[in-house]
């Protein structure tokens, strides 16, 4: 046999491997995403306005046993409190200690994890009483917290996200986050929705939306226009805040020092 023919041979053989494997796998293989493909863009419609604190500079928002979970930040003004949603009174309230300047938070097993901005240092509370039960330690800053119900994940303010041990709280992976290649930094508060990571951008009014695996941005939720700048006070009064009722599949937004909380449908 000729080398020509034995290469043409040997050709049509890998083929028919090939496609054996594509038929033992499904019908068709499933392509991976470009990675220049074109990032999806969602707007919104508002379902709900709520009542909020304007004085909460808001780092953490999450809905526990249907009980909304908020952490505040700024030194000696820091806590965590249970709120009531359809009036915004504040139920309970466990102030944060100064030097700390209170940041993200997530529940997870039945505990509230909450992270500080530049001390390493995390504290944990009971997530029925809120009463503080253990503290943890993290190296960076800490900005935003969620879990995906096996890790914690946190944001430090660059384009890393990093998935924490919830028991011996050692870095089990990090994700890089880009859109198209470029990475997007300043990820803040986070939270898990249906198998993605929603992410506030610092002073961005859009919310990332990130495959938690590869890290590659999938969507942006452009939330421009929720609430009106003139009832906004502070330069730093910024959209931070995303809880998820995954029973009842509703999303909520706020920002730091906004008068309003918002139920939102995300519209594709």
């Amino acid at each position: 046999m000729s080398l020509a023919a034995k290469l043409s041979t040997f050709l049509l053989c890998i083929t028919f491997v090939a496609g054996c494997h594509t038929a033992a796998n499904g019908d068709r293989a499933t392509p991976a995403p470009a990675p220049n493909a074109p990032v999806q863009k969602y707007g919104y419609q508002i379902v709900n306005i709520w009542p909020h604190d304007s004085n909460a500079f808001t780092q953490g928002l999450i809905l526990v046993d249907g009980k909304l979970l908020e952490s505040t930040g700024q030194e000696g003004r820091s806590s965590l409190r249970s709120v009531e949603l359809e009036t915004g009174k504040v139920l309970k309230k466990v102030d944060v200690p100064v030097p700390y300047f209170a940041e993200g938070i997530a529940s997870l097993n039945g505990k509230i994890y909450q992270l500080t901005w530049q001390h390493q240092l995390g504290f944990i509370y009971d997530a029925q009483s809120l009463e503080r039960v253990g503290e943890f330690n993290y190296a960076g800053e800490g900005w935003g917290l969620t879990t995906d119900g096996q890790s914690l994940i946190l944001s430090d303010g660059s384009n890393r996200l990093r998935f924490l041990d919830p028991s011996s709280f050692r870095v089990t992976k990090t994700i890089a986050v880009s859109d198209n290649r470029a990475p997007v930094n300043e990820l803040n508060e986070l939270e898990y929705v249906q198998g993605s990571i929603y992410a506030n951008v610092w002073h961005d009014d859009r919310i990332a939306m990130i495959d938690p695996q590869s890290g590659r941005v999938t969507g942006w939720i452009d939330l421009t226009g929720l609430i009106p700048q003139g009832e906004l006070r502070d330069e730093e009064a910024v959209l931070n805040g995303i809880a998820y009722d995954q029973k009842n599949d509703k999303l909520f937004v706020t920002g730091k020092l906004w008068p309003r909380l918002f139920e939102i449908k995300v519209k594709r």
